[in-house]
């Protein structure tokens, strides 16, 4: 499967920012006490790449469909991605293990890099 130019940028800026909540976790913690919210960041980063993915296989999909089919397919295609998000949250609500406020930083990386993209030079 090839992936955009944009989906690559999405992703090194997904993997960007958990690198720097982990970083800020460590720094803040100063003890293993950061290892959940590392758990929870690395969950929902992985949860955001797999969401670009989706995203970028959906719009080349909707791209060859008729109008009403895309809008329709596209449709479907966002709620199965916030579907995907929100179990990703509840497991972090429910598994001690791994911190909701992690998660919560991974799933909001998606939408962090999205905006990013608008900062970054065009080729």
């Amino acid at each position: 499967m090839k992936l955009s130019d944009l989906a690559k940028k999405m992703i090194v800026s997904i993997s960007i920012i958990a690198l720097i909540c982990i970083l800020g976790s460590v720094i803040y913690y100063r003890s293993l006490y950061f290892l959940p919210f590392m758990w929870g960041v690395f969950l929902g980063s992985f949860v955001s790449i797999i969401k670009v993915f989706l995203l970028d296989h959906a719009v080349d999909k909707a791209v060859k469909m008729e109008q009403k089919h895309a809008g329709n397919y596209m449709s479907i295609q966002h709620m199965l991605r916030l579907l995907l998000s929100g179990i990703v949250l509840v497991l972090g609500a429910l598994v001690p293990q791994i911190s909701l406020w992690g998660v919560a930083a991974g799933i909001l990386a998606f939408q962090l890099a999205a905006y990013s993209l608008k900062f970054t030079p065009k080729r």
